[in-house]
């Protein structure tokens, strides 16, 4: 994939200067029957960054998801839900909101006998001011898989086609619903290229995604949902007080010592590591290498490392929670054939 993304300047700020954020949520409410999946998930999304909504399956980040999307009602009780300026619930704005926004789902399905060209072709006539074609198949890597038909292509070239489609219409939002699944590890990281230099163009960016290295690398912001609310919320260095975690020393103890030994106090590990932790590790790796050092030896496999964001996820979620029904429907996706088509709860070009 190739990064260099070239911004329609003049609509994206005319865009950032009519609404202060590009998503606002607060108190939003969602039932299936006496299941309330959300319940009152309130948060807002920056024009120009890319937003991470994390959480487990069940836990009502699809709900939400789709209720900002425009393809399912809120409750009655809810409170505002603005994107783009527009309440994606109301029917008269639909279509405005559509021509503004991008999807990148997990489950869409095109028409298989259409080449990627004619796929790509066919959505950009949904939208009043589309990128050019052939520019978007090549930043997504299917250059020279122009005529090859949609239903011989590989999962991770229709995977490809999925974000060409979402970036057609030079959205000033983009949802990425897992938008690197099928991806072996350099195609991932060139997406995230691609991500980042939509980001850069001044696109925002609606990520959620199972990966968390993918939500580190990304988003600029995090926030966690579980049981239908969200439990934090932060950038992915803060996120659950990561930074200010204490951070772990781990090394091998020279030959002939003992934990004792050591300057600082230490706890015997794994594979006969030793571990200290430390909230100042500058001043306590410090020590210990001058420890080292006056001894002649070396501290053998040292390690410093804090929690990783996975190891925050897990904490913020539980292992007991996400167990409320999320969604009817256990793929996010729906039929396309080349265009957002309707839904019972939205319309769209």
């Amino acid at each position: 994939m190739r990064a260099p993304v070239t911004p329609t300047a003049s609509a994206r700020d005319a865009e950032q200067a009519r609404t202060a954020d590009a998503v606002v949520v607060e108190d939003l409410k969602k039932s299936y029957g006496p299941v309330q999946a959300v319940r009152g998930v309130s948060f807002t999304v920056r024009h120009g960054e890319i937003f991470a909504l994390l959480g487990p399956n069940g836990a009502g980040k699809t709900t939400t998801m789709e209720i900002l999307e425009g393809f399912r009602t809120r409750d009655a009780d809810s409170g505002r839900v603005d994107v783009l300026g527009l309440d994606p619930g109301e029917r008269a704005t639909a279509r405005t909101l559509r021509e503004r926004i991008g999807l990148v789902l997990q489950d869409i399905a095109v028409e298989p006998y259409l080449t990627v060209r004619e796929t790509v072709a066919r959505n950009a006539g949904y939208y009043p001011a589309p990128r050019d074609i052939d520019e978007v198949i090549e930043l997504v890597g299917l250059a020279g898989m122009e005529k090859k038909k949609v239903r011989s292509l590989s999962g991770g070239q229709k995977r490809r086609l999925d974000l060409a489609l979402g970036m057609i219409g030079d959205p000033a939002l983009l949802f990425l619903d897992e938008p690197t699944t099928g991806f072996d590890p350099n195609a991932r990281r060139s997406a995230w290229q691609l991500v980042r230099a939509l980001r850069d163009a001044g696109t925002t960016i609606l990520l959620t995604t199972h990966y968390m290295e993918e939500a580190q690398e990304l988003a600029d912001r995090v926030a966690v949902i579980a049981d239908g609310r969200i439990v934090d919320e932060g950038t992915p260095a803060t996120l659950g007080g990561r930074n200010t975690e204490r951070a772990r020393i781990r090394f091998a103890l020279p030959p002939g010592c003992s934990p004792e030994d050591l300057p600082v106090t230490a706890l015997p590990g794994e594979d006969g590591l030793v571990t200290v932790e430390s909230a100042e590790p500058t001043g306590t790796l410090h020590q210990l290498t001058g420890w080292a050092l006056a001894r002649n030896t070396e501290l053998a496999q040292l390690t410093v490392d804090r929690p990783t964001l996975e190891d925050i996820y897990l904490r913020l979620t539980g292992s007991g929670r996400g167990v409320l029904a999320d969604t009817p429907h256990k793929k996010r996706g729906r039929a396309r054939k080349g265009a957002p088509e309707k839904t019972s709860e939205g319309s769209t070009p």
